[in-house]
């Protein structure tokens, strides 16, 4: 990634938000750089009495105790007396994650866990009993909960230049979060995106520091308010620190930034949130090397270098670290239930889900080891109790006695998130003055997302990926067909998804509603070999639109989008062009701007701006304004409104068709694949789809599978055999091979072999099959291990490398258990030295 100084002048300013990047108005004087990690004042202050009270406690606890305070379980994983026998701290609920597993909970649903996992608390047998906290992801709105509403994505709202909004939409969120019984969230997310191709572009407001730092202030006041009141929830900064910032936009990558841009560009929305007092923050999976300062930090939960001398000593951070999801076991020598590294670093609560009882006595040993100070074990505790002191949670108070506690109604905040949607639109092209459209007339609607809540809300939304969800999971929600339909009339619009067989003739306008498919951290990522095409992963939008333009009838396009894309092509093909971003469950928002309003002479004009730089290329990122060759198709701060003139001329549509760079693999089955190929399970004469459910648990007659972890969230399929079945990943039309993957390829994946086989296990590719029964029984019980078979050993036995169609398998005739992620076939893995000879198998 490239390091940009250009961008620390504009620190503190937002900058060419005027049609064409033109200054809106005449710049303030540029802030100085920072050249060390300022000290921060927050509004949240020490109190001595509380001190000494929470000095009390700790001093009153034993070892154990502390350590399940430092602990932070999933809902799945740790029942309310697990709370009680081990002391936990806190709990969280991932995304897709519910009570009783039940998607379609109700609020009071919540409450009732919420009350248990209070209960249980306060049950222990600690000399003062310690509250339990319960942390979740409220992203765009409680966004994990049936029934609530969703707000645009933070790409939007970035759009919408309003801090003011922000602040409301907090306040929204804190309720409607605290009718659920919970009281911490983890939000605001502060990143300042650099390289588009990250998956979770879409959480950032911003590739300019200047918004990140306008809006976390307000985000963090608007959650927080007091932090005692019923509406009140404890906030989080996130993720600490550069997240944004990684090397081709690779989530969980190295960013390589010189310490300038660290502090100038990806802390700026951290200096606010701390002064309006947020109480936690969340370290960031990504490892930072400032390549040209000569300085490699490591895994930023391993380094005390930010975490501690950086946050807390220089800026004066008081509240609590919390880890990212087993994120300790990215540091050097830790694992999901053990990491002495990340806490003497400085973090304070451990996320850790599913292993945390032998985190627990993993962290006790290390502690009567000497390998982690008890004065750092007392500071964790500390802190945890000052936050959970701050917030209230030692004032007696079940979660069902909030105010809030239980009220469905809460959950929504219809008004405000239709106005943030009307905001946050951005209009790129509106030749002859298409938009706004007047009413009562034909309207042909046509595209994938005119229709879907799931495209329109993106990911982080009822569930992780967003990927299994149904129009009907969202049952207080308006699609953007939806408002269409209501602003020009029921009997005026005829929905069609893809155009076929429609005589566009007999409309006045058509509205494509088109554009990306949800997805969220690491499954949202372009490769470096990716482009920024959207047709090259989503040819039906190219396909819908050539169907419905050049008939005489305008072509009005709305492009539902997690990030900026190259969409030249289509563009061309549109009179008009929306981009609406992930905007949420207010579909009518969308309506609101592109049509008159019912009088048929006023209207809602367009109103965001371009918080992102707009690639003019497939393969033009990083693109960020301030760049020596800054030269994007729409530069940051754009965005026509109806009074703007001129028009769009076609576009150059050309884009490599070998893609952006050089790569070696062949993705089969992984979280960012996006490739042709599925999994399916053979058990007793079924064959299932394992689909993009990630929740789900296949229990067939010989073999159950589930969803598990070997690098990532659930990037893995655990298999247990009882008998005969048969994994593999297939495609409906082979698939060329290319000639790079071909040349001392390999088929290689990543396995946890739980469970020794017990019979014969064969690897496959098409129909020949390899005996690796020896290789899984040498592997068992060691944990993540990387199995690369050269391709040479399948073509021995007959397999032509043209094409193929089922380029994996994996069957068992007996008891075998083993989880398999990061399936593909690598170009030159073969000569690697850990790579796996034929004679390996029988």
């Amino acid at each position: 990634m490239k390091t940009n100084n250009h961008i620390l002048r504009r620190a503190v300013l937002a900058a060419t938000l005027a049609l064409g990047g033109a200054i809106a108005s005449a710049a303030a004087p540029a802030a100085k750089p920072l050249a060390d990690w300022p000290h921060i004042t927050s509004a949240v202050k020490q109190d001595k009495a509380m001190e000494a009270r929470i000095a009390k406690i700790v001093a009153g606890m034993t070892l154990a105790q502390k350590i399940g305070q430092m602990t932070q379980p999933e809902i799945k994983f740790s029942t309310p007396d697990d709370i009680r026998k081990y002391y936990i701290g806190s709990v969280l609920n991932g995304g897709g994650s519910w009570p009783d597993g039940n998607k379609h909970a109700s609020a009071a649903d919540w409450v009732k866990l919420a009350d248990a996992y209070y209960d249980a608390s306060m049950a222990t047998d600690m000399k003062v009993q310690i509250p339990v906290i319960w942390g979740i992801d409220a992203m765009h709105g409680n966004s994990n909960m049936y029934g609530a509403t969703l707000f645009p994505h933070n790409i939007g709202l970035g759009a919408a230049r309003d801090a003011k909004l922000i602040g409301e939409m907090a306040k929204s969120v804190a309720k409607a979060v605290r009718a659920t019984g919970i009281d911490w969230v983890f939000a605001p997310t502060l990143a300042v995106v650099r390289d588009d191709r990250w998956g979770r572009t879409y959480e950032s407001f911003s590739e300019d520091p200047a918004i990140v730092k306008d809006y976390a202030g307000a985000y963090v006041k608007g959650l927080q308010g007091d932090l005692k009141s019923d509406n009140s929830v404890v906030a989080t900064a996130k993720h600490f620190i550069g997240d944004g910032g990684t090397a081709e936009g690779k989530d969980r990558g190295e960013n390589q930034s010189t310490m300038a841009d660290m502090i100038n560009i990806h802390a700026q929305g951290y200096y606010p949130a701390l002064q309006a007092g947020v109480q936690t923050v969340m370290a960031s999976f990504n490892s930072w090397n400032d390549v040209k300062g000569g300085k490699d930090h490591g895994k930023m939960h391993g380094s005390k270098e930010l975490l501690t001398d950086a946050l807390k000593t220089k800026m004066g951070f008081d509240g609590l670290v919390v880890s990212d999801w087993n994120a300790i076991a990215e540091v050097p020598g830790c694992a999901n239930d053990s990491c002495a590294a990340s806490i003497n670093a400085g973090v304070d609560m451990v996320m850790v889900p599913e292993h945390w009882k032998a985190f627990i006595a993993n962290t006790i040993a290390q502690v009567e080891k000497g390998e982690i100070p008890m004065a750092r074990i007392d500071d964790a505790v500390t802190r945890i109790l000052r936050v959970k002191l701050r917030a209230g949670l030692f004032d007696g108070k079940k979660p069902s006695q909030n105010i809030y506690a239980g009220k469905q109604e809460l959950l929504q905040e219809r008004a405000l998130a239709r106005q943030a949607v009307r905001e946050s639109l951005v209009l790129l092209k509106n030749n002859g003055g298409v938009l706004p459209l007047a009413r009562g007339k034909k309207i042909l609607v046509v595209g994938k997302s005119a229709d879907s809540m799931a495209n329109q809300s993106g990911g982080w939304s009822l569930t992780w990926q967003g990927t299994d969800n149904k129009n009907s999971d969202y049952p207080v929600s308006d699609t953007i067909l939806a408002g269409i339909r209501d602003a020009a009339g029921t009997d005026n619009v005829t929905f069609s998804e893809n155009a076929a067989g429609v005589d566009v003739g007999k409309f006045d306008a058509v509205i494509a509603v088109i554009g990306e498919t949800p997805y969220a951290e690491g499954d949202g990522d372009i490769g470096p070999s990716g482009t920024l095409r959207l047709t090259g992963r989503h040819p039906e939008d190219l396909a819908v639109l050539q169907a419905v333009a050049g008939k005489g009838k305008p072509v009005v396009t709305v492009l539902v989008t997690g990030r900026p894309l190259f969409v030249n092509d289509l563009l061309n093909l549109s009179d008009s062009f929306v981009s609406a971003w992930l905007p949420g469950t207010e579909g009518k928002g969308v309506s609101d701007v592109l049509f008159r309003k019912a009088d048929g002479k006023g209207y809602v004009d367009f109103h965001g701006k371009l918080s992102f730089s707009w690639p003019k290329s497939a393969c033009q990122s990083p693109l960020n304004v301030g760049d020596a060759a800054y030269d994007p198709l729409f530069k940051y701060g754009y965005g026509l409104t109806y009074s703007s003139k001129g028009a769009l001329p076609l576009l150059d549509a050309g884009y490599p068709a070998g893609g952006c760079g050089k790569t070696t693999a062949v993705p089969v089955y992984a979280p960012a694949d996006r490739s042709t190929y599925a999994l399916y399970v053979h058990s007793g004469g079924q064959r299932v789809a394992l689909g993009a459910d990630l929740n789900a648990v296949f229990k067939l007659p010989t073999v159950t599978v589930e969803t598990a972890q070997i690098n990532t969230q659930q990037d893995a399929k655990r298999l247990t055999w009882t008998g005969v079945a048969k994994l593999e990943a297939q495609a409906a039309k082979a698939q060329k091979l290319p000639a790079f993957a071909a040349t001392d390829g390999a088929l290689q994946f990543d396995a946890i072999v739980s469970a020794a086989p017990q019979g014969k296990v064969s690897v496959g590719i098409e129909t020949v099959e390899l005996d690796a029964s020896t290789v899984f029984q040498r592997v068992a019980g060691k944990g993540k291990q990387t199995v690369k078979i050269p391709l040479a050993c399948f073509s021995a036995k007959g397999l032509s490398l043209a094409a193929l169609s089922t380029p994996f398998s994996v069957a068992a005739d007996a008891p075998f258990a083993a989880s398999f992620a990061n399936i593909q076939i690598v170009g030159g893995a073969a000569k690697d030295k850990d790579a796996l000879a034929c004679g390996d198998f029988k």
